[in-house]
């Protein structure tokens, strides 16, 4: 019988164990470049950080906190990294309201959310990618899916869909907005979500074989 190394307590669905509406975004640049490592260190420095809790390691960056400010922070962390030319993908889980969350490493500077807007904002460059959306604690989570699917074909983002992911697609700052408002819509009406993004800038041109 395997040791118990962790105890989540009475976690559940619809019981979430963060009492501070913390989002929390886990997040992997990987820029297809021999500079590779100071491209990720550089733009992961430049982030203002002052609104969000952060943790980074040899394997990914957290950020955690308040919805805008952690969307802030992501979005700065990868358009900070963006070199012309260089194939980069992002690669994120974004988790709001998660049973085994705790109101711990929280950032409670809440003015001002999005520090890094006006710096970040002035980057703009085309993105692909998709992402994958599990609302949890709801009987009728296909119908939030559905929600936030047509907001986005309504903005042009969403540019398709296929097994187990929605294709994107458009300008970084659409995008992330778009993603945004996914999150802030789902929060309202799911006690817990997990949203799974990928994002590429710089994709190789020509027909896949």
């Amino acid at each position: 019988m395997s040791k118990n190394y962790v105890n989540y307590g009475k976690c559940s669905a619809g019981k979430p164990g963060s009492t501070m509406e913390i989002t929390g975004a886990r997040f992997n640049l990987s820029p297809m470049s021999d500079d590779f490592e100071t491209i990720i260190l550089d733009a992961i420095k430049q982030v203002d950080l002052s609104k969000v809790w952060s943790e980074t390691d040899h394997i990914s960056t957290v950020y955690r906190g308040k919805e805008e400010a952690v969307f802030d922070a992501l979005k700065a962390a990868y358009v900070f990294a963006y070199r012309k030319g260089v194939h980069m993908t992002l690669e994120a889980t974004v988790s709001k309201g998660c049973p085994g969350d705790s109101d711990s490493d929280y950032t409670l500077a809440l003015d001002d959310p999005k520090i890094n807007r006006e710096e970040s904002e002035a980057i703009d460059f085309s993105v692909i990618g998709k992402f994958a959306l599990y609302p949890m604690g709801s009987d009728d989570y296909m119908a939030t899916i559905a929600e936030v699917v047509n907001e986005g074909i309504e903005r042009g983002v969403v540019t398709g869909s296929g097994h187990y992911g929605t294709n994107l697609g458009g300008n970084v700052q659409d995008v992330f907005d778009y993603l945004e408002y996914v999150s802030n819509t789902v929060g309202k009406e799911v006690s817990h979500y997990v949203s799974q993004i990928t994002l590429h800038c710089s994709v190789p041109e020509g027909e896949i074989q």
